[in-house]
């Protein structure tokens, strides 16, 4: 079958049909995401050209009321899945300008001035993920707030310590559950740099090297709700792909960390060792043996952690060899941006509830102890009574039958300094949660009140 190659008319020429879905790729799907935020980057736009100065002044006030009104219904019609992003529009940004233009004729066809699509989706994805990256906070927040509950309530409960997979040293469940809970807080310190790195507006930027009329991009980062603009109009252009890839980095960095809680708990949920029972909604079933509970949700999180290296890699490598400006190859940086902060922010809402769920099985925990989990704890007490270290490690190694009758609780007991399993500071990890919470809090609400005012209604807005 031949296939239709005659030319479409868009907004900016008239394009043949194969390049058009080629250069379009999977914007027209993926720019659905962009709506609001293409909507929101217009109105602090036509509000900043109807604030120039009078003798070049685009847009009056009453110009500019007008179009944020009706960028306001087309925020409603995306809400209700009625804004359509066709192929000859190519992507959100004109799909916006055409609506614009049907709906408000010429006023419509003012909106672009100033402006090129290039700092239109630079500022589309800096508004995207600033909300974005203030869910995952609050979904690490939620995570480890749930670990470190575990942790609190199973704080003296003995759990074998392993190195190389191979008993160790006593430990506790508290202590394995405050760890998992403290390197996610240390990955939400990698998540808030990318959001601060994140928080600067390109608009103005226009096509890379600025416009020359006298537009006053301060004041669109303002009513934007960003913390500043990005100070040369260059770099505003030149940091797309990279800044994703920052965020992808930090994304990586927290999948990694869930990545190898899964692992942990697929092993420690095995009938060899049965340490733990997974929550029965989390487990499936197999399509041929009636008895299986099978840890898929798990053995999903280790495999997400890989794609959303993938997507990081992925972004790396096609910044790697762009040059200065804008070039079409970063449009393919969005696929694996948005793919990333999905399966990231979907991994972390799954896991809060399974842990929340978790069984502990303390006759199992306390089976796994064997008299030479104790080695070392008993070549120190040798030590304090004055023996040389090595020579007591010696000793023990020699005579572990000394080990037989050693109780794990006692033995967990003793190690009360900062950080070990009987000295876990649960207040300072509950402290941390809270800081987390009360930024994403303080942030969204300065956020989502410079955009309220910008489009002089609630944001975001109710259905």
């Amino acid at each position: 079958m031949a296939k239709n190659n005659s030319p479409l008319k868009t907004t900016v020429g008239v394009v043949d049909a194969e390049v058009l879905a080629y250069t379009a790729g999977r914007d027209v799907e993926l720019d659905r995401h962009l709506i609001a935020a293409d909507c929101l980057g217009t109105a602090a736009h036509v509000t900043m050209l109807a604030r120039m100065p009078k003798e070049c002044r685009v847009l009056s006030q009453a110009d500019a009321k007008k179009v944020i009104a009706e960028l306001g219904a087309i925020l409603r019609r995306a809400q209700a899945g009625q804004f359509e992003i066709t192929l000859e529009d190519q992507d959100v940004h004109l799909a916006v300008e055409r609506n614009l233009t049907a709906k408000l004729g010429d006023l419509g066809k003012k909106v672009h001035t100033c402006r090129s699509r290039n700092d239109q989706v630079a500022v589309d994805l800096r508004l995207f993920a600033k909300e974005e990256l203030l869910a995952v906070l609050a979904e690490i927040a939620s995570l480890a707030g749930a670990l470190a509950a575990f942790a609190r309530n199973h704080a003296e409960v003995p759990m074998v310590g392993r190195t190389h997979l191979q008993p160790a040293m006593p430990s506790s469940v508290g202590l394995w559950a405050d760890a998992h809970a403290a390197a996610l807080l240390d990955d939400a310190a990698l998540v808030l740099a990318a959001y601060h790195l994140n928080d600067q507006c390109p608009l103005g930027a226009a096509a890379s090297y600025g416009v020359p009329l006298p537009i006053d991009r301060q004041l669109v980062s303002d009513l934007l709700g960003f913390s500043r603009p990005v100070a040369n109009v260059l770099q505003a252009i030149n940091s797309r792909g990279k800044l994703e890839s920052v965020i992808l980095g930090a994304l990586t960095q927290v999948m990694l960390t869930l990545s190898r809680l899964a692992q942990d708990l697929v092993l420690f949920t095995m009938p060899e060792f049965g340490y733990f029972a997974l929550p029965a909604a989390f487990c499936t079933g197999s399509s041929i043996m009636p008895q299986k509970k099978n840890p898929d949700v798990l053995e999903l999180v280790r495999s997400r952690a890989a794609r959303v290296t993938a997507c990081q890699v992925a972004v790396l490598d096609i910044v790697r060899s762009s040059p200065s400006g804008y070039n079409r190859d970063l449009q393919d940086a969005k696929e694996p941006f948005m793919e990333g902060l999905s399966m990231t922010r979907a991994t972390l809402r799954i896991l809060a509830p399974l842990i929340a769920g978790l069984e502990v099985n303390r006759e199992a925990l306390l089976k796994g102890f064997t008299p030479d989990v104790f080695a070392t704890d008993r070549a120190l007490e040798l030590v304090a009574g004055g023996m040389p270290f090595r020579d007591a490690y010696h000793h023990v190694k020699a005579h572990l039958d000394e080990l037989q009758n050693v109780d794990p609780v006692a033995a967990v007991a003793k190690k009360t300094h900062l950080g070990a399993p009987a000295g876990l500071n649960f207040d300072g990890t509950t402290a941390r949660i809270v800081a987390i919470a009360e930024l994403v809090s303080d942030e969204r609400a300065e956020f989502h009140a410079a955009l309220s005012k910008l489009l002089g209604t609630k944001w975001p807005m109710t259905k």
